[in-house]
């Protein structure tokens, strides 16, 4: 079992979708953002570490989402959301290929890797922002 803490990075109505690179697990699939939780680490310290450690930025946490567990053939993955906003830093892509700024509505277009479609669905069953 993998546990990840990830960030459902919010900034003018948009959501911040990455995608990761060729040579990572999973090459090309989009994601939000994140990583592997540490012993004696919380969800939110990891994702504060991962975040700035990966993209050079420090994120307020508004609220975290339901935790979700997806089944990959070699391993289980759950994620451990949560929704955030950027404090201070500029994105840097050190790990990921891009990144993409989207309405809520439009996350589902992209090509997400199967554990993150589940926290998309609590997103938006949650969004405040969101048009429903």
């Amino acid at each position: 079992m993998i546990e990840v803490a990830c960030a459902i990075i919010e900034k003018d109505g948009l959501v911040l979708a990455a995608q990761r690179s060729e040579r990572m697990s999973l090459p090309l699939k989009w994601e939000f953002p994140g990583g592997k939780i540490e012993p004696g680490e919380t969800a939110e310290e990891c994702l504060c570490r991962e975040l700035f450690e990966e993209m050079g930025i420090s994120v307020a946490v508004k609220k975290c989402l339901p935790a979700s567990t997806y089944h990959y053939p070699k391993a289980s993955v759950t994620l451990y959301p949560f929704v955030c906003s950027i404090a201070s830093g500029e994105i840097v892509l050190d790990e990921h290929a891009a990144i993409n700024w989207l309405p809520p509505e439009e996350l589902q277009n992209l090509d997400w890797a199967e554990a993150d479609v589940a926290v998309i669905e609590s997103y938006l069953a949650t969004c405040e922002s969101c048009s429903r």
